[in-house]
């Protein structure tokens, strides 16, 4: 990887993490805010496949983990955003074939993020997030991220396709 494509990546997790946490919970609904990290993980796991946005996903993660005001055990977001990186680059193939297949992925990612944060949470004693909580907050943040889908998606893929490296052959 290049110095420039890992500096626009850092500024694209860092714009997307300041966006959640700055500016996204004025439009929470119980605490939930669209989860901008998630689709910049998913972008890159249908360009660039599972390896890649794992990797992308735990840096992305342990960023929404780091940021203020975090409330819970660092590393939570993190292990979530590996999973839904590693499971939406296996889907690739299948997702990059139409606009609802990639939105069907979000909002499968989505879920599986979510519940991933949760459920470590629950094991981990956290009392931030009870279990009647948890079971409400869910179907929010699927529907906000899928909400969010359409205008934020399009453009991640754009970018991704860009920052691909070109293959040479021999």
């Amino acid at each position: 990887m290049t110095a420039l494509r890992a500096l626009v990546l850092a500024a694209l997790l860092t714009a997307a993490v300041v966006l959640q946490v700055a500016l996204f919970p004025a439009v929470s609904y119980e605490g939930v805010v669209p989860n901008l990290a998630l689709l910049v993980v998913v972008a890159a796991a249908l360009i660039r496949g599972p390896e890649y946005a794992a990797c992308l996903g735990f840096v992305g993660g342990l960023a929404v983990d780091l940021a203020p005001p975090a409330d819970h055990v660092a590393g939570r977001w993190a292990l979530a955003l590996v999973v839904v990186g590693y499971l939406a680059g296996r889907v690739r193939h299948d997702a990059g074939t139409s606009a609802l297949a990639a939105v069907l992925t979000v909002g499968a990612c989505s879920f599986v993020g979510t519940s991933v944060f949760a459920l470590s949470g629950m094991l981990l004693d956290d009392p931030a997030v009870p279990v009647g909580e948890a079971l409400r907050v869910i179907p929010a943040a699927v529907l906000y991220d899928v909400l969010l889908t359409p205008f934020v998606l399009p453009l991640l893929l754009r970018l991704f396709r860009r920052l691909q490296p070109h293959r040479v052959a021999y």
